[in-house]
């Protein structure tokens, strides 16, 4: 595995991200599938890129763009958190230029590239599966505020939902309250009466955030060690062409 930091440009502005990619000598070659991660409110932090080299380590070239590129210092000086200035235009943006950046890559399979996401970024993943065509896979972990547009956007992620074309597996705390097991319920009935190929899994006792080792109030090794192989399992079906089941 070997991991590496690259820049982008975004409607001429710059955007880190950091890359993970596996390694030959685990016996893995290229082109390889991918995955696109949208990271929590802490950014491109420790736990986004932990996730980057868990996927690396399963095969997939894994990329976690930096979201917050456009935030300063200076906006957030009052205390307000990065994540108030996002704007799903923008969001839409950044996931498009990673999506082109992986299809144009020569060691990525652009016909094989998912998404997964983990709490503001379970909600990106969703956007950005119903934003952009080439995902075939989406995973959002405890997507909160689907029902809630960002800056000058004209729909919520879940108002788009009829735009989603690949299957989805959703993970939800227990006790989490953005989602509740009520939203959990509305968007299994949306998905539903739209034909769209899903899979819920609800993790007892578990709460928002409960993948996030760097959070030990709310990190739930169970429900972690738990859904991460049915991560994986759903990327290999969709994304390797494996049997396993989702």
């Amino acid at each position: 595995m070997a991991s590496f930091w690259e820049t982008l440009q975004v409607n001429g502005q710059d955007m880190q991200l950091y890359a993970s990619v596996p390694s030959s000598s685990a016996g893995f070659s290229a082109p390889f599938p991918a995955v696109v991660i949208a990271h929590p409110a802490s950014g491109v932090a420790e736990f986004t890129q932990s996730i980057a080299d868990r996927l690396a380590q399963a095969g997939y070239a894994a990329v976690a763009p930096d979201l917050f590129h456009r935030v300063t210092d200076e906006m957030t000086a009052d205390g307000t958190a990065r994540n108030a200035f996002l704007n799903d235009a923008e969001i839409v943006a950044d996931v498009n230029a990673t999506v082109d950046w992986l299809i144009a890559h020569q060691a990525v399979s652009s016909d094989r590239i998912g998404v997964t996401g983990f709490c503001m970024g379970g909600r990106v993943a969703w956007l950005a599966a119903a934003s952009n065509p080439h995902f075939k896979a989406v995973v959002p972990y405890y997507p909160g505020n689907l029902w809630a547009a960002r800056g000058d956007a004209a729909q919520p992620p879940f108002d788009l939902t009829v735009n989603i074309n690949c299957p989805m597996l959703t993970h939800f705390g227990e006790v989490d309250a953005n989602p509740s097991q009520d939203d959990m319920r509305k968007l299994d009935a949306e998905l539903d009466r739209l034909g769209k190929p899903h899979r819920f899994y609800t993790y007892p006792g578990a709460d928002h955030a409960f993948m996030d080792f760097a959070q030990p109030n709310r990190y739930h090794k169970e429900a972690a060690d738990a859904s991460w192989p049915r991560t994986l399992e759903f990327f290999a079906e969709h994304l390797q062409g494996a049997t396993a089941a989702v």
